[in-house]
């Protein structure tokens, strides 16, 4: 309460202090400018953007506060979502000032929202250039360049920041990843890293298939094993990170790989479809790519016709007991 009460006498001791632009000396209006602008920034703290905008438009008529001015009107679009109109505004700072770093930054975020990764990467170059120290921007370069598909570029790029390579775990998934894309085995060491001291679902998700890409298979079972009780029981559909089911069909695929005969690749391969598991999208990991998988032996494969037979078969079964019983009530 006490906050909001200083900021209305603040609100209040400024309005009774403002004229018309155009009746002061250029003095004069440079002190009403800045006053326009500490108005508008007191109401951007608050997130009261339409206020905000209103006062800072009336900062940015005059020279002396016209680059912060507009450096925040387009801090407040890109915060209502307005990203073209925020790169605008961000871009004509730059056609005056080339080197204005935050407007760089921000143009650069802007060009990211907007998928405009190729610009973005142009804007984080100059970036790099004026500041190369600087670690922030060097993760923010090296993500647009894994987006880009380039990611040696992305790895080489993080190699020059090694103290922050040690400690920040973005930048580690980042260099694990980048290693991936390049089907590097030091990804396996790179991912192992990042998990060090952490439980992340959808990162030992990433670090067992790592371990299956390069046919440690006995560590990528106990992977996808261990990440089962890792997964929350009440998981709701819309929560990031692998399901239950997804991690159960991997288990079941790479036993059927690395152990053929074993029993324990169907039983978890019948848990998975019956939760409902269908594959994931773009990546293969269906029934279907079992049947096609040259790995698989033909007497797994077998079993695998079996049980796709069986579970259609109780499918047909229920869906008639379903059409008895509606036709039943209907009676």
């Amino acid at each position: 309460m006490k906050k909001i009460t200083l900021f209305v006498v603040f609100i209040g001791a400024l309005l009774g202090s403002l004229g018309w632009l155009s009746a002061c000396s250029s003095q004069e209006r440079a002190a009403k400018a800045e006053e326009y602008y500490s108005l508008g920034m007191a109401y951007f703290e608050l997130n009261r953007y339409e206020e905000a905008e209103r006062w800072l438009n009336l900062a940015k008529s005059v020279d002396k506060t016209r680059a912060a001015s507009e450096y925040n009107l387009g801090r407040i679009a890109y915060e209502t979502g307005r990203f073209e109109e925020a790169l605008g505004l961000f871009e004509g700072i730059l056609r005056k000032d080339p080197d204005n770093l935050m407007a760089l930054k921000a143009a650069a975020y802007c060009r990211i929202r907007l998928g405009g990764f190729e610009e973005a990467e142009a804007l984080y170059a100059r970036v790099l250039a004026l500041v190369p120290e600087a670690v922030d921007n060097g993760y923010n370069y090296a993500l647009v360049l894994y987006a880009l598909e380039r990611p040696e570029e992305a790895e080489a790029v993080l190699n020059k920041y090694p103290f922050a390579l040690e400690e920040n775990k973005d930048m580690q998934l980042l260099y694990a990843r980048s290693q991936r894309a390049q089907h590097k085995p030091e990804a396996v060491d790179s991912y192992q890293r990042r998990l060090a001291g952490e439980s992340n679902p959808q990162v030992q998700y990433e670090f067992a298939e790592v371990l299956e890409e390069n046919t440690l298979y006995a560590r990528a079972l106990e992977t996808y094993r261990s990440l089962l009780t890792a997964i929350p029981a009440d998981q709701g559909e819309d929560a990031p990170g692998p399901r239950s089911a997804q991690v159960r069909f991997r288990i079941a695929r790479l036993i059927f790989i690395a152990d053929p005969g074993n029993s324990e690749a169907l039983t978890e391969l019948r848990t998975a479809l019956e939760a409902g598991y269908t594959g994931e999208e773009g990546k293969g990991d269906d029934v279907e790519s079992l049947l096609e998988d040259e790995r698989i032996s033909a007497a797994d494969k077998e079993g695998i016709r079996g049980l796709i037979k069986e579970l259609e078969s109780a499918a047909g079964e229920a869906a008639e007991e379903g059409g008895s019983g509606a036709d039943n009530a209907r009676e």
